[in-house]
């Protein structure tokens, strides 16, 4: 009786899926696996690369849809690899947005909210670190979501329905490479946080 053929990975296959990581050993979907592969094209295809993408990992990507039938991508890095990623990132967006037919990129932490519960937990020892509370982990999202530009304001602006609204301003030096992106970043911002946010630059009095 003829055996069944074992079925082996490719080289490709596996380098591939060490570009992608996700938590609880869940497995990665096709966007998010085409995301990796498009990684490990640019980590072999660029040796100025290479040495800051060898040892990162994404642990997931996901799809945003937005006005007028565009898209955007967010792409999710573990939180101690960020710093790894902030070194190249203007570059990876830059050339995964061109593969991507234009879409915007955008790369954020991923980063757990301890609740305040925590603080009175039996199971854990010490108070919920200051970074972990749900305003810290939003505040931070912000500065991921506008990577490599600064925020240098911000103010909250209420509806009248008794609403609130966050503006928040980016350093000028920056518009014409983000100028187009802003409407992106409020819904990646809203689609992570639930919240209203809008991003504008500061306009200088004459």
């Amino acid at each position: 009786k003829r055996l069944p053929a074992i079925a082996h990975s490719t080289p490709v296959q596996k380098n591939m899926a060490t570009k992608i990581v996700k938590s609880n050993g869940a497995s990665a979907d096709e966007f998010e696996l085409s995301v990796a592969q498009e990684l490990l094209n640019l980590e072999s295809s660029a040796p100025e690369l290479k040495a800051d993408l060898n040892s990162t990992f994404i642990s997931a990507a996901k799809e945003l849809d937005l006005d007028g039938g565009r898209k955007a991508i967010i792409i999710f890095v573990p939180f101690r690899q960020l710093k790894d990623f902030h070194k190249v990132q203007s570059r990876i967006v830059r050339e995964l947005e061109k593969k991507f037919s234009g879409r915007h990129v955008v790369i954020v932490a991923q980063r757990t909210i301890l609740p305040k519960s925590y603080n009175r937990s039996a199971v854990q020892k010490g108070v919920r670190p200051v970074s972990r509370t749900l305003t810290a982990v939003h505040e931070s999202i912000l500065e991921d979501i506008v990577y490599p530009t600064e925020i240098v304001g911000k103010r909250i602006r209420y509806k009248v329905d008794g609403s609130k609204i966050l503006k928040v301003f980016l350093d000028p030096k920056d518009l014409v490479n983000v100028e187009t992106k802003l409407d992106t970043f409020s819904k990646v911002y809203k689609a992570l946080t639930n919240k209203e946010v809008v991003f504008e630059f500061p306009v200088e009095n004459p």
